[in-house]
């Protein structure tokens, strides 16, 4: 239908056109046999209910792909269409992306960083894989990726609280010193003091072994905040997998699909959107399907007292 309705009325040449008819025949020649009547009768025909509702549906959920980087799958655009007031069942959102050919994000195979000093002192881990604090601020879990770009490579630092999962602080670097770490650690003690929360007494910041984060800099910066330091076992990754699990989120939704990268500027300009993004608008399904901001904001209308305390 669509192939004939696109077709009709072409100029082919010395005035002529083509028709419905002439159309048809060629249709019918080549084994997809079709009569004028049956197209006639087709385009004339006033659209289902259902139809009119898919056309509806498949607009929504294109906006929704479209605004959230096109890494959704069907779970996460049936939450946000749901979210927005759009109820549909889950099975007509998969049937209308497989139509739309829409498709969401897989991971691939994390990749290690980790340098340990073998001649630095190691705090001891106070996590030990139990990465599910009650509250903001209990638990921050911190490590590092790479890019590769045009440049050369490019390292990405995150510092997260593990309660909702937000990323609270970030770095991007052409190198892999202290200071990268250091620095994604004071935007995240600047991210809760610009929010009111000034005293981190019992927070514990986790990461690997790696030289950075137990350099004398960055454990003393700990203390001075008032943070509890903890790291993970030599070569584990499961002993920091909630960060190894944000990091890939990042690699998988962002790095993964938006390069290939030219410089240091365009990491750090993309991922700036990207953390703004993730914290505000990602539904998270460990959060119950809600933003890390979101879900922070929501314990903290249930607990006011806590809100003043920080």
């Amino acid at each position: 239908m669509r192939f004939i309705a696109e077709h009709a009325g072409r100029q082919i040449g010395d005035g002529l056109v083509w028709g419905v008819e002439p159309i048809c025949t060629v249709l019918t020649e080549h084994g997809a046999p079709i009569a004028p009547s049956t197209y006639y009768a087709a385009r004339a025909a006033v659209p289902t209910a259902r139809e009119r509702r898919d056309e509806y549906l498949m607009v929504k959920i294109s906006e929704i792909h479209a605004r959230n980087r096109s890494v959704y799958g069907p779970r996460k655009v049936w939450m946000a269409l749901n979210r927005a007031g759009v109820e549909v069942a889950r099975c007509t959102v998969e049937r209308l992306m497989s139509e739309l050919g829409l498709v969401g994000t897989r991971r691939g195979k994390a990749v290690r960083t980790t340098l340990a000093d073998p001649a630095a002192a190691r705090p001891a881990d106070l996590v030990r894989r139990k990465f599910a604090p009650l509250a903001p601020d209990r638990l921050w879990v911190a490590d590092f990726t790479y890019v590769q770009t045009w440049s050369g490579t490019v390292y990405v630092a995150f510092v997260i609280d593990a309660y909702a999962r937000r990323i609270l602080g970030w770095r991007a670097a052409k190198t892999m010193h202290t200071e990268l770490v250091l620095d994604a650690l004071e935007q995240a003690l600047w991210t809760r003091a610009r929010e009111g929360s000034t005293d981190l007494a019992g927070l514990i910041n986790h990461h690997d072994a790696g030289s950075q984060y137990t350099s004398i800099a960055f454990t003393e910066r700990l203390a001075a905040a008032g943070v509890d330091d903890s790291v993970g076992a030599v070569g584990c990754a499961l002993d920091n997998a909630l960060a190894e699990s944000v990091i890939g989120l990042f690699k998988t939704e962002l790095i993964h699909r938006q390069g290939p990268w030219r410089t240091l500027d365009h990491v750090e300009a993309e991922t700036a959107g990207y953390v703004h993004w993730f914290n505000t608008e990602r539904l998270m399904e460990v959060n119950g399907d809600l933003p890390p901001v979101e879900l922070e904001q929501a314990y903290y209308r249930h607990n006011p007292a806590l809100a003043e305390v920080g």
